[in-house]
């Protein structure tokens, strides 16, 4: 299984960016699919995640209400969508997938390589 993410780059404080995550051999549609983050300087940090037993998101605080997680099975990819970007949201997100079918975000072992977002001025 080789899991890619793209759509990072370069926005300004309060813009928009989508991310994707899509991954070969398997078929998203049947697995938990989360983000992380990992600023510079930090420990890597959750961002949300959505099950695909029920479509349950979770969410951290500090992303409610901003980042959006979708899927379109027909791509076969899952989108975090991110509005009203803050320059503290700068850094690499990652794309994980559960290693197991309809585990619910439990196991989130299978990692990209992470796409750079950088919010500035």
């Amino acid at each position: 299984v080789q899991v890619v993410e793209s759509g990072g780059g370069l926005v300004q404080p309060g813009g928009s960016l989508r991310l994707s995550c899509t991954a070969s051999g398997i078929t998203l549609e049947h697995y938990g699919v989360g983000w992380f983050r990992q600023a510079p300087g930090k420990e890597r940090e959750g961002v949300s995640c959505q099950s695909s037993s029920d479509g349950r998101t979770f969410s951290e605080d500090y992303v409610q209400g901003r980042f959006t997680i979708s899927r379109d099975n027909a791509k076969n990819t899952v989108y975090l969508q991110m509005n009203s970007l803050k320059p503290e949201d700068t850094a690499v997100y990652y794309c994980a997938i559960d290693s197991n079918p309809y585990s619910d975000c439990g196991y989130l072992e299978v990692w990209g390589q992470g796409t750079l977002v950088t919010v500035s001025s």
